[in-house]
């Protein structure tokens, strides 16, 4: 069922199972320890970075299979996406799954993305399971869209650190667990104008503004009835234009209100600039920390609102600005 811009699925789509697999660095944040795998080699003991980006998606989704009680050809199908061109991390890692496979591509946004379709895609009746995943790797990423390593370059103050991270949620039908995922929002494109690639943070706040404000809208609902209300990923310098824009707006954002780019990373201790981003930065932090905490109850209800910024090396060479998206799912103890 559609609210205006909200999917509001008939009956709550279950969070089965999720898993997490990161980095040295990522282990060493504020949420270190609460990661199902990580490693002291971020090549992950392949010969290439790119292979290493490829084995943390399957290590997490394999591992969000088992901890599922499942083999992995009971899993209806995967939904997922990365920062790679043709998103070549997720679909060589879902080839040796064998399963049914929707490669998606929403830049940060992505987990969010993919939690959005594969609950509808339950709600339908479709499927009766669907694994949701996303990954990013620094050294990748850098490679893509920026210099290699060896480059030395420097980065401004705006500039986001990318996570060597990957996460999976495995959704049900079948009630398995207290965590369910009962609204979603596709969200629009919107673009501020922002020319700076080293500045995602500004590119993607407006749209996660506009998102969070048709969610609002849409629903009724008010940030006060969330526990938790969770952008990803804009870093400092999104997060506080987010409070801008809902400032003069009139939505009453307050201390509820985060950003996974800052949750990852203690940006005190570690050089990372404005924050956390990348697909796999949110999708750790959804599996690491937001899902166990509403499965403990420390959380009931959590608002997951995922960014991107809709760029490539071509655009920003071309002096394109960077397009913003935000999709939310709404997250609740039943």
């Amino acid at each position: 069922m559609r609210n205006a811009d909200v999917y509001v699925y008939r009956t709550p789509v279950w969070v089965r199972s999720y898993a997490s697999c990161v980095g040295k660095k990522e282990n060493e944040g504020p949420l270190g320890g609460r990661f199902d795998v990580f490693t002291e080699d971020d090549r992950f003991g392949q010969e290439t970075w790119e292979q290493a980006e490829r084995q943390m998606v399957l290590t997490s989704l394999g591992r969000a299979v088992e901890k599922a009680h499942l083999d992995k050809g009971d899993v209806g199908c995967v939904l997922g996406g990365d920062l790679l061109n043709q998103c070549v991390s997720t679909s060589f890692a879902v080839r040796e799954l064998g399963s049914r496979f929707f490669g998606l591509y929403g830049a940060c946004s992505t987990m969010a993305e993919s939690l959005v379709l594969g609950a509808a895609l339950i709600d339908a009746g479709l499927e009766d399971t669907a694994l949701c995943t996303a990954s990013s790797h620094f050294c990748t990423a850098e490679r893509q869209y920026r210099f290699p390593l060896e480059y030395g370059g420097q980065r401004p103050p705006t500039a986001q650190w990318t996570a060597t991270a990957s996460g999976t949620v495995l959704l049900s039908r079948e009630k398995t667990g207290r965590v369910a995922v009962t609204k979603g929002l596709c969200g629009r494109i919107f673009d501020p104008g922002v020319t700076d690639g080293a500045n995602m943070g500004a590119a993607m706040a407006q749209a996660a503004f506009e998102s969070l404000r048709a969610y609002f809208g849409s629903t009724g609902e008010r940030p006060s009835d969330f526990d938790l209300i969770v952008t990803g990923d804009l870093a400092s310098v999104g997060r506080e234009l987010v409070l801008e824009l809902a400032k003069d707006d009139g939505l009453p954002l307050g201390s509820n209100y985060t950003d996974c780019g800052l949750l990852l990373y203690d940006r005190d201790r570690q050089d990372v600039h404005a924050g956390g981003s990348g697909c796999g930065c949110s999708a750790a932090v959804l599996c690491g920390y937001l899902l166990p905490e509403l499965e403990k109850g420390t959380f009931r209800k959590v608002l997951f609102a995922g960014t991107g910024a809709l760029l490539s090396p071509l655009t920003t060479n071309q002096g394109e600005s960077i397009p913003g998206i935000c999709h939310v799912v709404c997250l609740e103890v039943m």
